[in-house]
């Protein structure tokens, strides 16, 4: 998979963008019914009521879609504005949170974050995607932490961005355990959980 493709001009018609958006909505939910090996081009098409030739105006092949399906997945579970959702600067509430926002998104997309863990095993541009896209969930929060250590409020010794790597991975490994492997645990047990170990780490004063 060329990983660079995923950045391809969107239309600049409301009608392109659409089509656009009809394919990958209608791609996802292939995706998630057949598998991505035996996901067809002619079965997004179809299930986007559109031509196979108008695929081709949008994606170059069953990649690049998937590519597309991901970057948006990936825009609803980084839920940059958290802190304007909660209305407060109370470190505290506003990891509480980010944390349930990412907790409740992965759930919302449990299906597609078992596929992609799937193909990532046997598809290298998979793979950088899903590196790509850790990648920016723990950068930023490693700017929050910074954040939180120019305030005051946190352990200043630490390194922000090994931090965030560390309780980045807590908190996405505990949510592919929880929604893609079955482990019973309750989405507010959870949240207070990690929010605790998340504030505890960060000798949160404030």
């Amino acid at each position: 998979m060329d990983v660079g493709r995923e950045t391809r001009e969107l239309p600049r018609t409301a009608r392109g963008l659409r089509t656009r958006a009809a394919l990958v909505a209608a791609a996802r939910r292939v995706f998630e019914r057949d598998g991505y090996i035996d996901a067809r081009l002619t079965d997004i098409t179809a299930e986007a009521r559109c031509a196979v030739g108008s695929f081709y105006t949008y994606f170059a092949n069953k990649e690049e879609i998937f590519a597309a399906v991901l970057e948006e997945a990936k825009e609803e579970m980084l839920h940059p504005n958290v802190r304007e959702m909660t209305g407060t600067d109370d470190p505290v509430a506003v990891i509480e949170a980010a944390n349930r926002a990412y907790l409740e998104a992965y759930a919302r997309n449990a299906r597609l974050m078992r596929l992609l863990d799937q193909v990532a095993d046997i598809d290298e541009g998979v793979r950088e995607l899903r590196r790509r896209r850790s990648e920016a969930f723990t950068r930023r929060n490693a700017r929050a932490i910074r954040e939180l250590q120019v305030r005051g409020v946190a352990d200043p010794e630490l390194d922000a961005l090994l931090a965030a790597t560390a309780l980045s991975s807590m908190v996405s490994r505990m949510a592919q355990l929880t929604f893609v492997q079955g482990e019973p645990w309750e989405l507010d047990e959870l949240v207070e959980t990690l929010t605790r170990l998340w504030t505890n780490a960060l000798r949160i004063t404030g």
